[in-house]
């Protein structure tokens, strides 16, 4: 009976964890014991991240809108009120760029609110 031996599973193993530990600092992108803990780390964050990336996002587009809105005279929340009235149904993405990339336009939607 012949023995079993793990060594290239074991490597292929160990260069896999390894791999996904690449452009690491210190010991944690070559020690697999750190680059273990490092990657479930990594996991944790992305998940999180992932979710907390649509707040950011929301949170930049509100605060563009309000910066173009009181450059015509009207608060962030009287604009978006005044939207909901006039059944303009314009997110907040949408709203964003274009007071961002095109002042006119957005002037002249406020302007339509009055």
């Amino acid at each position: 009976m012949a023995r079993i031996k793990r060594g290239t599973i074991r490597a292929k193993k160990r260069s896999a964890l390894l791999g996904k530990a690449k452009g690491y600092r210190w010991g944690r992108k070559n020690i697999p014991r750190l680059a273990k803990v490092a990657i479930i780390k990594a996991g944790v964050y992305q998940y999180r991240d992932r979710r907390r990336k649509k707040r950011d996002f929301r949170k930049l587009w509100q605060v563009r809108i309000n910066a173009a809105a009181r450059a015509h005279g009207l608060p962030y929340s009287k604009l978006i009120h005044a939207l909901k009235q006039h059944n303009i149904e314009l997110d907040r993405k949408v709203l964003s760029s274009i007071a961002a990339y095109y002042p006119l336009v957005f002037g002249k939607i406020i302007e339509g609110l009055k």
